[in-house]
């Protein structure tokens, strides 16, 4: 039987030759547009690392000028007092200027064992940062006021950099060293887990934590700060009146990390939805021209398949013969996109791991043959309706 369809579909090559070229083309979108949302659900699916509901970023610049570390000390930690005797504060942080939700970032290298890694995201806070951001500490501990005396700069360290860097071994205590000086080794004295800071669905990356010196308060210009669930906008104009005038020549601005994770998320969303848009106007392209295509070769053969009603082949055996035709073109198309599908993980492209590759290109198979599946089955039964007398009489 398939070889006589594999027959009759060779001898209607020219005819069927553009729509394997658009089941071919719609594959390899759709599995452009599995492989975005595979890997959003991948990244949303994993837990965020800290809580962002009460948390508020107050951005400053240009608030105190001196050469004088001990007067700067004393001005931010006054600034820390007032801000922390609010009753609806429950903690503060000083902190460098990439925070969650936000474009800013600072990335370098690390070396471990000869072996570089890249795109490492460097933070700077200080002692209370995990409390203010209620983050979860895995192994070993966060930064303390011992730390200053140490030998090797400490540093802690996300979930993800202890998986690429050691794996499921020990990260507390090992050295690595700053790429890009590789003679300041540093200590890992503590491995949080890792934070979400670009939205739900986007990866946490590689994440490196450094406590905050007497010279950081010099260019930091963020400070979070985790309020009551009852804070209110009554309570923000209270704030920001303090900080207006404690800090008379800087400009200051208060943002809720929920409203920045909205905004970070849609941003986020943007490509997947164009592509979606386009992944669905291809398949609406091949369900129309499938149905062309199926319609014109019913009015086509309709001699042959009233010849073959007069023979005894039933309704059935005849809508199930267009739609062994149909699958076995979505099939030949499929073999081609798919060769060019598993070279993405074969070759790694954009750093995503195979299973997402996999997924995305089983998912686009399953798409398609569903799409043609049920765009057979009307012309199919419309063919299974044709009765031999009068298909042989016009014939």
């Amino acid at each position: 039987m398939f070889k006589h369809l594999f027959k009759l579909i060779w001898n209607k090559k020219k005819q069927n030759f553009l729509l394997m070229t658009e089941m071919l083309f719609s594959f390899l979108v759709l599995f452009a547009v599995f492989t975005l949302l595979v890997y959003y659900y991948d990244n949303y699916k994993k837990p965020m690392g800290f809580e962002y509901q009460n948390v508020w970023v107050i951005s400053y610049n240009n608030a105190y000028q001196t050469k004088s570390t001990d007067s700067l000390n004393t001005y931010y930690e006054i600034l820390r007092q007032n801000i922390k005797a609010m009753p609806e504060v429950r903690d503060l942080s000083f902190c460098s200027f990439n925070t969650p939700f936000t474009n800013n970032m600072s990335q370098g290298r690390v070396t471990y064992h000869k072996k570089e890694f890249y795109h490492m995201n460097f933070y700077t806070a200080d002692d209370s940062y995990p409390a203010t951001m209620n983050m979860q500490i895995l192994e070993g501990r966060w930064f303390n006021k011992t730390d200053i005396v140490a030998k090797d700069k400490p540093i802690v360290i996300n979930s993800d950099t202890k998986e690429q860097l050691f794996g499921k071994g020990t990260a507390v205590g090992q050295l690595i060293s700053n790429g890009d000086d590789k003679d300041k080794m540093m200590r890992v004295i503590g491995v949080v887990q890792s934070i979400k800071v670009k939205g739900d669905y986007a990866p946490a990356g590689l994440g490196l934590y450094q406590r905050s010196d007497t010279g950081s308060l010099r260019w930091f210009g963020k400070i979070m700060v985790q309020v009551t669930p009852g804070a209110n906008a009554a309570f923000e104009g209270r704030l920001y009146k303090t900080l207006a005038n404690y800090m008379k020549n800087s400009n200051v601005e208060i943002e809720h990390l929920t409203n920045k994770r909205t905004s970070i998320n849609y941003f986020t969303l943007v490509p997947m939805i164009v592509l979606s848009i386009v992944g669905v106007f291809l398949a609406i392209n091949v369900a129309l021209g499938l149905f062309g295509v199926l319609w014109y070769n019913i009015n086509q053969r309709r001699g042959e398949i009233g010849l073959r009603r007069a023979v005894g082949a039933s309704g059935g055996a005849v809508s199930s013969q267009l739609i062994y035709e149909s699958m076995i073109l979505a099939t030949l198309s499929l073999i081609v996109g798919s060769f060019f599908a598993v070279q993405f993980p074969l070759l790694n492209v954009f750093d995503l791991s195979a299973g997402i590759y996999i997924s995305a290109m089983l998912l686009a198979i399953l798409f398609i043959y569903t799409l043609v599946f049920l765009c057979s089955l009307y012309p199919g039964r419309q063919a299974a309706a044709i009765y031999p007398a009068v298909a042989l009489h016009e014939e």
